[in-house]
């Protein structure tokens, strides 16, 4: 889906410009998150491979959702050339969305702009008309708002998703997972290791990661019957519960249970209940030191065999390549060798400066 290809960096390539669109309360942590890797690949890298800018619509100082006022570089009319537009939303994103603002980011599709949003900016895009027939992530608090406002996108609840033209992420340090895997696809995976061993992160999630989404927020609070047979499924992961005996636990018959997953969930029970079998497998087959067979017997496979075909028709790879990092397509931590930052005196330089520094959460306010 991502047109982004893995290669070599690019010694003659011409600095990426990116503005980020500040929209009135938006989340400070996913701006900080999302610039900073920038920062750092300039700095590890020696070269300036990015440039960055803040934009809201009339360049007058916009204040963050926990108060901090941020004075951009530029309002919209005198925005600079820009590769890539990124918009920044937060609380209260329904009423945060100008009309300026839609007909300047139609302006900048028209133009060619490659298109992103980070926490609830998605909204401002999805308004726009710009998400129509992509797939998109958001922040779990504003997941359902987006699905029932704007049918035609195709909202997910992975961390981050790139289609096409369209990077778009959920809030918090989401954002820099996403930029990070820009950044190893654009320029290297030793590039993006290096930033994450600089900002001490410890593994960089990927288009396959979701987030930990709040069933409530997902069905709204009157599906109760539902919650509680979710709710036993995630207490009995390792032993499942039979699908006739959750139903029996509920007061709801065997069909009534099938029809609720199908309509709300959209999938069968049976479906969901492997998932997650499956996304907790995968926490600790990458967070613990446990074997595949104890994985598998903790998360109820009844054989290592049955484990591992699930989880490669789920995931794509089998536990082994998780375990050992060999999925090519997905931008993993790599430490860095001496030897690949030696390979350029400016390079260490950089590194130098960047390890004196006091603190690498610096924004412009």
């Amino acid at each position: 889906m991502s047109e982004f290809k893995q290669g070599s960096p690019i010694r003659n390539r011409a600095p990426q410009t990116i503005g980020f669109l500040l929209l009135d309360n938006f989340t400070l942590i996913s701006l900080a998150s999302a610039v900073e890797p920038l920062r750092m690949a300039n700095h590890l890298s020696g070269r300036e491979l990015y440039r960055w800018c803040t934009l809201t619509q009339d360049g007058h100082a916009v204040t963050a959702s926990d108060g901090l006022q941020i004075t951009p570089d530029a309002g919209l009319a005198k925005a600079p050339p820009l590769d890539m537009v990124i918009i920044c939303g937060g609380v209260n994103i329904q009423n945060s969305v100008t009309r300026e603002q839609v007909l300047w980011l139609q302006a900048q599709a028209r133009q060619g702009r490659q298109l992103g949003a980070v926490c609830t900016g998605s909204w401002a895009l999805a308004k726009a008309g710009l998400l129509d027939g992509y797939e998109c992530s958001v922040h779990w608090e504003c997941l359902a708002a987006l699905q029932e406002a704007f049918p035609r996108v195709a909202i997910t609840t992975r961390l981050f998703s790139i289609d096409r033209n369209r990077t778009t992420s959920s809030g918090g340090t989401a954002p820099m997972d996403m930029m990070l895997h820009l950044i190893g696809c654009e320029h290297g995976r030793e590039l993006a290791a290096g930033i994450s061993e600089m900002f001490i992160y410890e593994r960089i999630r990927n288009e396959q990661d979701h987030q930990r989404v709040p069933l409530k927020h997902m069905l709204g609070s009157n599906q109760p019957k539902l919650q509680e047979i979710v709710a036993l499924m995630e207490a009995n992961l390792e032993e499942p519960i039979d699908l006739d005996e959750l139903a029996s636990y509920v007061d709801v018959s065997r069909r009534q249970l099938e029809r609720l997953f199908q309509k709300y969930l959209h999938c069968s029970p049976s479906r969901y209940y492997l998932k997650l079998r499956l996304i907790r497998a995968r926490q600790l087959l990458k967070q613990t030191s446990m074997s595949i067979i104890e994985v598998a017997s903790v998360c109820g496979f009844v054989s290592t065999p049955h484990f591992s075909k699930c989880y490669r028709e789920y995931f794509g790879i089998p536990p082994r390549d998780e375990r050992a990092g060999q999925n090519g397509n997905v931008v993993r931590l790599v430490p860095v060798t001496e030897e690949a930052l030696m390979a350029s005196s400016a390079a260490q330089a950089a590194l130098s400066r960047a390890q004196s520094e006091s603190t690498f959460a610096s924004v412009r306010l």
